[in-house]
């Protein structure tokens, strides 16, 4: 993605480059990502940017998913094809874990929600495994910090997608020691934290040659997707939660400092790192992965659909038929999730969905009463009563879940940028390089570039009528 800048008239304009899909890669039953044919595609959009562009290039920044890493070795090689958080290898993981160290623990050193895909689970199970590449290994570079460095030559780890790993402590900024000795994590893989909006490098000379682009400056912006994401506010209220969505929807506050104790921890909240130091803190909740599921399945025969004919179906469907937790265990892997949805209905006594209309409806509306769920349980965190939510990312295009969404919550659903990870990840170039000079201004000109939908609640009579019946499967084995 290319952010246009013009000092005239203080607005940003995107511009697509280069859209490529992540792919991954089955090996030997493991699930990976092709993580060169990843670097690939981004090299490819950095051709096409400086054949467009050229010298009016001023930086270049990475962000991506969360958790997730390469091992790097002794001459800076990378180890084999990054895990995808999805493999499987976590299972059983955070029990053996807690056997070593307890839930409290953990919590009180790093302030994150307990999933199956954290990055500590994913080096636990290779340290158990007693995995060669580890043992091999000098350094982890999570994935945004592994592409900024095939592209600058420099070697950090970036506070945003450092704080997803459920191994840095919020508190002191630095990795929790008690966790990775207690765990045998090798200490020595783990580097002191970069901060988001540092220049780390530029170009190296052989991807000026493969690109075009010479000693262009590499910034570590928040690496995060979900980090730069919240740059991207469409405005500053406080009295706002805020949700990505996209394959996750995570909604959450930000705050100045990270709540750690038992209500937090036994309401599943996380405590992760955004720009400026700022405290995200959210909740993962299953979102759009769903529908990308069961669109796979449904392509797979010969049934493919657009996104918008996936939001007609649901809009011509009855609602709260049927309902799921989209976070139960059933949906995590990359399976027959429309046969997952079925049989977790029909395992909670409910009618079966059996068209496809049916179960996107089912998703949207399990969508709408989780969304409701953690909205409300938030409320307790924030200094001011919630009176609205901003909407950013992918999901901010889909207006039925919208409206579904301000329905369900009961307040208006502000929407931002369907891009607002690229926009948030330009805004941190842009105050890194000097064009900007603050995050406050940053979210000025958002809210100037960019045109915002403000979805008013209606009827929420639905959603309370069915809060009961969905909550009940929140709990169920």
């Amino acid at each position: 993605m290319a952010g246009h800048w013009s000092a005239e008239t203080r607005k940003l304009e995107l511009e697509t480059v280069n859209r490529f899909p992540t792919s991954t890669t089955q090996v030997d039953g493991d699930l990976r990502w092709d993580i060169l044919d990843i670097f690939n595609s981004v090299k490819e959009g950095l051709k096409i940017a400086a054949r467009k562009y050229g010298d009016r290039i001023e930086s270049i920044g990475v962000d991506s998913w969360g958790v997730d890493y390469a091992l790097i070795d002794s001459n800076g090689a990378m180890l084999g094809n990054p895990f995808h958080y999805r493999d499987t290898r976590t299972n059983g993981m955070p029990e053996a874990i807690q056997e070593r160290v307890s839930k409290e623990t953990i919590y009180a050193e790093t302030g994150i929600q307990f999933i199956f895909l954290n990055t500590v689970n994913q080096l636990y199970s290779e340290i158990q495994n007693d995995g060669g590449a580890i043992r091999s290994a000098r350094r982890i570079l999570f994935i945004p910090d592994l592409i900024s460095y095939w592209l600058s030559g420099s070697l950090y780890q970036e506070r945003t997608i450092a704080s997803t790993s459920q191994l840095l402590n919020p508190i002191t900024g630095t990795w929790s020691d008690k966790l990775l000795e207690s765990l045998d994590l090798l200490p020595g893989l783990f580097m002191p934290i970069v901060e988001p909006g540092t220049i780390v490098g530029t170009t190296k000379p052989e991807i000026g040659k493969g690109t075009g682009l010479s000693d262009v400056s590499v910034v570590a912006v928040a690496g995060h997707d979900t980090a730069s994401a919240f740059v991207a506010l469409p405005g500053n209220r406080s009295d706002y939660a805020i949700m990505s969505s996209g394959t996750w929807s995570l909604m959450g506050l930000e705050l100045k400092e990270p709540r750690l104790g038992v209500e937090a921890l036994e309401d599943g909240f996380s405590n992760e790192i955004g720009y400026g130091g700022a405290v995200r803190f959210l909740k993962n909740i299953c979102g759009m992965w769903l529908i990308e599921e069961c669109r796979r399945i449904w392509a797979e025969a010969d049934r493919g659909y657009e996104y918008d004919e996936i939001v007609a179906l649901a809009d011509a469907a009855p609602a709260m038929v049927s309902l799921i937790d989209p976070d139960a265990p059933d949906f995590a892997a990359p399976e027959d999730m429309p046969e997952r949805i079925a049989a977790f209905c029909q395992r909670s006594g409910q009618v079966v969905p059996e068209s496809d209309a049916a179960i996107v409806r089912c998703i949207f509306d399990s969508l709408a009463l989780k969304y409701r769920f953690v909205f409300r349980k938030l409320g307790a965190y924030n200094s001011v009563p919630l009176q609205g939510l901003y909407m950013l990312g992918g999901g901010a295009r889909n207006r039925l879940l919208n409206q579904m969404t301000a329905d369900s919550l009961g307040v208006p659903v502000i929407t931002g940028p369907a891009e607002a990870t690229a926009v948030g990840n330009i805004a941190v170039q842009m105050i890194a390089t000097g064009f900007l000079e603050n995050l406050e201004e940053a979210r000025v000109i958002v809210e100037n570039s960019f045109a915002s939908e403000v979805y008013e609640p209606s009827d929420g009579r639905p959603f309370d009528e069915a809060e009961k019946r969905f909550e009940a499967l929140l709990d169920l084995k």
